[in-house]
C-alpha cells in the first residue's frame, strides 16, 4: 500500500477549491470524503458546501388501507345527452321546455335506423332542407341506439356510429344554417335514439 504524503502548498490550495465546490450525493456521503482527507485540519466538504434540504414528500402522508379523502377528477369527455344539454339556448326556452318534455308533436320524421353512414347523410341533407322549404319547425330523425359489436382492440368502440354523427352533420354546413336547436328526444318518440331538430324559418 502506498504512503500517504503531504500535500505541497499549491495542490493545497487546488484541494480547498476543489472541497468547497463538493456537495455529498446524500447525507452518508460525506464518511468517504473523510477518508481520503490528506490533512486533519483542512475543512471537510460538509462544512464547505451546505447539506441538501430534506424535501417534503409532494403526495399527503396515508396508511395502507384508508380511504382515499379527495376523489380524483376524471377527464372524461362528456357523454352525448350532456353536450347537448350543455348547448346554448337558441330557441325560445318556454317551446324548448315543452319539446324536451314531449309535449310538441314533430311534424315530420325521419328513420335512419339500419343505413350506413354514407346511405344517411344524403337522405338526412334531403329531408332537413326539404322541411324548411315547406315551413316546418320541429321534425324528428331517428337514428337508434345502435349494436355493440365486436370489442377486439385496444381502444374501446363507440356504439351506434349514426347516433353520434348526426349532431355533427347538423351543425355543418348545408343542414347548419338550417337548424336552430337538436335535442335528444323524449322517451314518447324514441328517448337517445333519436333526436328533436328545430328548424330555423325561411
Amino acid at each position: 500500500m502506498a504512503r500517504r504524503r503531504t500535500l505541497r502548498p499549491e495542490e493545497e490550495e487546488i484541494w480547498q477549491a476543489v472541497a468547497r465546490t463538493a456537495k455529498p450525493l446524500h447525507p452518508m456521503g460525506h464518511v468517504f470524503l473523510k477518508q481520503i482527507e490528506p490533512k486533519p485540519h483542512l475543512p471537510s466538504p460538509e462544512t464547505a458546501a451546505p447539506a441538501p434540504s430534506v424535501t417534503h414528500p409532494r403526495l399527503p402522508l396515508f396508511r395502507l388501507g384508508e380511504k382515499a379523502r379527495v376523489k380524483p377528477a376524471l377527464d372524461l369527455a362528456p357523454s352525448l345527452s350532456e353536450s347537448l344539454a350543455a348547448a346554448p339556448l337558441q330557441m325560445d326556452a318556454k317551446t324548448h321546455g315543452k319539446m324536451t318534455r314531449g309535449k310538441l308533436v314533430p311534424e315530420a320524421r325521419i328513420d335512419l335506423h339500419g343505413l350506413t353512414l354514407s346511405e344517411a347523410h344524403p337522405e338526412l341533407i334531403r329531408f332537413i332542407l326539404n322541411a324548411q322549404s315547406a315551413g316546418l319547425r320541429l321534425v324528428l330523425v331517428i337514428t337508434g341506439k345502435g349494436k355493440r359489436g365486436q370489442d377486439i382492440g385496444p381502444i374501446p368502440q363507440r356504439m351506434g356510429a349514426l347516433r353520434h354523427q348526426v349532431p355533427q352533420w347538423l351543425r355543418l354546413p348545408p343542414l347548419g344554417p338550417a337548424v336552430l336547436q337538436i335535442s335528444e328526444a323524449h322517451l314518447k318518440h324514441g328517448g337517445s335514439g333519436a333526436y328533436y331538430i328545430y328548424l330555423r324559418r325561411r
